[in-house]
């Protein structure tokens, strides 16, 4: 019997299949899906993967692009019992290899354009099991072909024993170590999270979502997991390489709601003002991941006459913090909101007393959306989950430090770490560092972001040679966009002849950042 309250992340799809069975769940290209479709394609995976091995509580890779088989095949893990970990398409080898090793993945489902970046990762795993989509029967040894496997499964429920409390996901962020840590959400967190937004943001079944952010992105899975809660559509876009199609789709499929973070939304100002956009159909915007500045919101007026503005706060620990109110998008521009429904924020000293309205504080969160800590780190997950207001409970110290008026909204002011968050991305210094590193002429280097109004922040990389050894700007930034994703790659490199120390002769960011930041060539 289908349940009436959704326990499981994946009992969302079985009651919006049941109710919407033909409706459009997701457009990617030319291709539209039912979300019949989807839960036939889920269901089919489940049965592969239990077949494959997969037992509940395994973890199961998901390797690919945007595509709606990526999307279903979040349904088709948590089905079969499983923990889904999305990697982003765009990860490198080693990288892969380290977040498959370290989830102690038990089977990579992936597509066959991709094999080039997996099958090296794959190789330093022997017990990892690769199942590829391919339309040809040619794969490396040892990569099964998916839809072999799907071809002869039943499309039918398979026996369900989780509960609540267990794992549903693993969401990879980069962390101050240069290794990127699992970030453990249970069911009972997702559909939390998932409820409260879709809450405050008035989704429907009339609702086409517009998404061209990346599946493993929390803000980007999201939109999958809103549409799919209340039966919307999706309108999912691989990238926004090509705006053109991009704007054209989004017109053509008269979408409601636009997801973005502020490098969309500045490469959408600047085609305006070289010809003009309009949206008329959109009611919902959203933006995350980066403040949006101030200057940007008339434009966006101008260019979605009809939506509401919410601007949004959150990490991956929690996923969502924080919203506001589009009624107050021009009159607090530079406020984040309140807490997200079912929330609660603090702002809290040093020594864990509120401060006073108007004082800066670090955001503490409370709620049941809080992740259930960091896979394997228990070290680390006890530096950010803390002893609560009441016995037993444990809340969010986000490490961003706050101020708040006396209205009760929130304004950010800076983070306390050194993580880069650009293009709404997080990026680590230390994994940009080492990848410049691996250039023999470099002697020492330090990353470190700068404020930058449309990439929220600049990844700036500090370098010095080694003496007598020829090393250029060039060849840097060639280096980081063979090894990282392009959105770590730094926008700004200064060769020092060296880099400024402490008196204890240690590197110091800060030290260099109040040195050097003004000598970087700010084209």
């Amino acid at each position: 019997m289908m349940p009436v309250i959704p326990r499981l992340l994946q009992d969302t799809l079985l009651a919006t299949a049941a109710r919407y069975p033909d409706h459009t769940a997701l457009v990617v290209d030319d291709v539209r899906v039912s979300y019949r479709e989807v839960t036939d394609y889920a269901y089919r995976l489940a049965h592969a993967l239990r077949a494959s091995g997969v037992c509940r509580g395994d973890r199961v890779a998901i390797f690919m692009d945007n595509t709606w088989q990526c999307a279903a095949s979040i349904y088709g893990v948590l089905l079969a019992g499983g923990v889904f970990v999305l990697i982003n398409a765009q990860t490198k080898p080693d990288k892969l290899a380290f977040i498959l090793s370290d989830s102690d993945a038990r089977v990579l489902l992936s597509e066959q354009n991709l094999a080039r970046v997996f099958c090296p990762a794959a190789e330093q795993l022997p017990t990892l099991r690769v199942l590829c989509l391919s339309k040809s029967k040619a794969l490396p040894d040892g990569v099964e072909n998916l839809d072999n496997a799907l071809t002869h499964m039943p499309t039918t429920l398979p026996p369900q024993s989780a509960i609540t409390m267990d794992l549903a996901a693993l969401i990879y962020t980069s962390g101050t170590t240069g290794f990127p840590k699992g970030v453990m959400h249970t069911h009972q967190s997702l559909l939390f999270v998932l409820n409260s937004i879709t809450e405050y943001l008035g989704f429907s079944q009339h609702d086409r979502l517009f998404s061209a952010l990346p599946l493993n992105f929390g803000y980007g899975l999201f939109q999958w997991l809103s549409a799919v809660r209340v039966g919307a559509t999706l309108v999912l876009e691989r990238s926004f390489i090509y705006p053109m199609q991009v704007f054209k789709r989004m017109n053509d499929e008269a979408v409601t709601s636009f997801a973005s973070v502020p490098t969309i939304f500045a490469m959408m100002l600047a085609h305006d003002a070289k010809q003009q956009l309009n949206f008329p159909s959109v009611r919902i915007l959203t933006n995350a991941a980066a403040m949006l500045p101030v200057e940007f919101i008339a434009g966006i007026r101008r260019i979605f006459p009809q939506a509401s503005l919410y601007k949004m706060y959150g990490q991956t620990e929690c996923i969502r913090s924080a919203y506001l109110n589009p009624a107050l998008a021009e009159i607090k521009p530079h406020s984040v909101g309140c807490a997200i429904p079912g929330t609660e924020l603090l702002l809290l000293d040093e020594n864990r007393q509120a401060v006073a309205t108007g004082e800066v504080g670090t955001l503490y969160v409370r709620g049941p959306h809080l992740m259930r800590g960091y896979w394997k780190q228990p070290e680390k997950t006890a530096e950010v989950l803390v002893p609560g207001l009441l016995p037993g409970e444990f809340m969010l110290k986000s490490g961003d430090l706050f101020r708040r008026d006396a209205d009760g909204d929130f304004y950010f002011v800076a983070r306390s770490d050194e993580i880069i968050k650009s293009r709404g991305e997080k990026v680590s210094p230390t994994e940009v560092e080492n990848a410049i590193y691996s250039l023999s002429s470099v002697q020492e280097v330090v990353v470190a972001g700068i404020p930058d109004p449309l990439l929220g922040e600049a990844v700036c990389a500090f370098v010095a040679a080694r003496e007598g050894e020829n090393l250029s700007v060039q060849q840097i930034k060639h280096i980081c966009n063979e090894r990282l994703e392009n959105y770590m790659v730094p926008k700004h490199v200064l060769l020092l002849p060296e880099l400024p120390r402490t008196i204890n002769g240690k590197l110091s960011r800060k030290l260099i950042m109040e040195q050097c930041v003004t000598l970087l060539p700010l084209e």
